[in-house]
């Protein structure tokens, strides 16, 4: 059961959000748990909410809600991953994957959550390993040639063994959470977030014949940079900063021992938000009318 509640909001850019709804939302809250938190250093103010420093905040909160979208959800999940809290997603945009209480069912949900009638989904990370650097991704880790519409040499092994050589703009390695994000947009399989695989993506292969395929997260993955039209290559996680990698260098792609541990309501349901957000049809039959 959660006590101690502390409330994530999308950093900078919080206007963005129906601050009145949000305020709704929050006294809402407050109806059901006197014990609301939020880091001093956030943009959002509100007199009901307590204000603790990020050591305070981490080390008192049992539960941390984030009102936003699927962005403001894996920002907070990288600012607290490391701290193994909960987090519970209210999405006050677009409907979400990760976000998937809607602001209109919030009053009920959360009174269901606080009163233990949740579940909680662990999804795992992808971490990629080169030169003296580790980094991670929720979604995905992307490596590439940093030059648009240039192509990039690279071996791709799989447990010792070589799986391909061949040239692309890069290649995407996807977790199930990010099966939904930028590994769809470049062609990749919607993989259901309870599987324990990664989906190896190239992005814009010369091989007509290169596909995407799926691998147990359990496997020995190395990426071996060849050539490309850079001095370096390019490493991405999560669509953050590109790390420079030379070429020569080995990346080791492994399972991160940290998960992200997301709360749902007991009936959440992964293919009603495929529905809605990708269009899908529950009744095929109207597109013949």
């Amino acid at each position: 059961m959660f006590k101690n509640i502390g409330i994530y909001i999308k950093e900078k850019a919080y206007q963005e959000i129906d601050n009145e709804a949000l305020h709704s939302l929050i006294s809402s809250l407050k109806n059901h748990t006197s014990q609301v938190f939020i880091e001093d250093d956030a943009d959002y103010q509100n007199d009901s909410v307590t204000k603790l420093n990020y050591k305070e905040f981490v080390s008192k909160v049992d539960l941390i809600i984030v009102f936003g979208g699927d962005g403001t959800l894996l920002n907070s999940a990288r600012k607290y991953l490391k701290n193994n809290i909960p987090i519970l997603g209210i999405n006050m945009g677009n409907v979400g994957f990760l976000t998937d209480v809607k602001t209109e069912d919030f009053e009920s949900i959360i009174q269901d959550i606080l009163n233990g009638k949740f579940e909680i989904e662990e999804r795992n990370l992808v971490s990629a390993s080169f030169l003296n650097e580790t980094v991670y991704g929720l979604n995905e880790i992307v490596i590439h040639s940093g030059a648009y519409t240039q192509l990039m040499r690279y071996r791709l092994s799989v447990n010792d063994k070589v799986v391909y050589e061949q040239r692309s703009d890069g290649l995407i390695i996807a977790t199930p959470t990010g099966s939904t994000a930028y590994a769809l947009s470049a062609g990749g399989p919607i993989i259901h977030p309870s599987l324990d695989v990664w989906t190896i993506l190239p992005m814009l292969p010369q091989s007509i014949s290169s596909r995407p395929f799926v691998i147990s997260s359990k496997e020995k993955v190395v990426i071996k940079l060849l050539k490309g039209p850079l001095e370096d290559a390019k490493i991405c996680a999560d669509g953050h900063d590109d790390i420079a990698v030379p070429y020569d260098e080995d990346i080791a792609i492994t399972k991160m021992s940290n998960t992200l541990r997301l709360v749902h309501p007991i009936d959440n349901d992964f293919f009603e938000a495929c529905r809605e957000k990708l269009g899908w049809s529950l009744d095929i039959s109207k597109n013949n009318h």
